[in-house]
């Protein structure tokens, strides 16, 4: 590997991390099957995004599943608005999201050096996870039959995605709870993986910082003017030790 690839590539971490805010942003300005849409397309972009960093082997094949099952469920929502539709491609969506959390870890888990792209990584992997987990809620609640959240409460994807956030950081407000006995393992699966996420990878990153240090000055160059020459310096830590010696044996 070249010696200015681990620096290069992790540099895209922050355009990555930017990325996922305004693809969060975006899905909680509105809800339709044309946001379902526009959130894959999206969703793409992420994962293509996340392969560019990675040392997977079969990135092309990878690229080309990306894309081929995209538009095979944007195909199936723009045909069909039925929630068996919508729900089929939450299912793609939540592993896509899946696949990009993965490649995002295990690239930061290779990294030699812990950066501030390196935390940006972890940022954006935990944010990813929230989405994944959104997106599977509105998986179930499509192919489900039934209402997602209790009480009746509407489901699309704003609420999707902010019941998925208040249970991966366990904030819990209460407003909106899963109804049936799978959405409620999954949400507490999620509220899981959110805390362990923060005390393992994202914990251990940030104590692992450390900010660049400033460079020895070249020898010569000290805040006294001349740097003493290494050998005078030997003989002067071998003289004071000696004298140490002396006046400790004649004591």
């Amino acid at each position: 590997m070249p010696a200015g690839e681990p620096l290069r590539r992790p540099r895209r971490y922050g355009l990555l991390l930017i990325a996922l805010i305004v693809f969060y942003l975006l899905s909680a300005l509105a809800s339709g099957w044309a946001v379902q849409a526009g959130q894959l397309v999206l969703v793409v972009a992420v994962t293509l995004l996340a392969l560019q960093d990675t040392d997977f082997p079969h990135r092309r094949l990878a690229r080309w599943s990306t894309l081929v099952g995209t538009v095979l469920a944007i195909v199936l929502v723009a045909s069909s608005h039925s929630p068996v539709a919508l729900g089929t491609a939450s299912i793609w969506t939540g592993l896509l999201l899946l696949a990009t959390v993965v490649i995002i870890v295990d690239s930061v888990l290779r990294l030699d050096t812990v950066t501030v792209q390196s935390i940006y990584g972890a940022l954006s992997a935990y944010l990813l996870i929230g989405l994944m987990f959104a997106a599977f809620f509105g998986a179930i609640d499509g192919l489900g039959g039934a209402g997602f959240f209790a009480h009746g409460e509407s489901a699309n994807i704003r609420t999707y995605q902010y019941f998925s956030f208040t249970t991966l950081t366990t904030l819990g407000y209460g407003d909106f709870t899963a109804g049936g006995s799978f959405g409620r393992a999954v949400a507490v699966l999620e509220a899981l993986t959110g805390q362990i996420f923060l005390v393992t990878l994202v914990a251990r990153l940030v104590s692992a910082y450390r900010a660049p240090t400033r460079q020895d000055p070249p020898p010569g160059d000290c805040a006294g003017g001349k740097a003493e020459p290494p050998e005078l310096a030997r003989w002067a830590d071998f003289g004071g030790s000696a004298g140490v010696r002396q006046r400790t044996a004649s004591r």
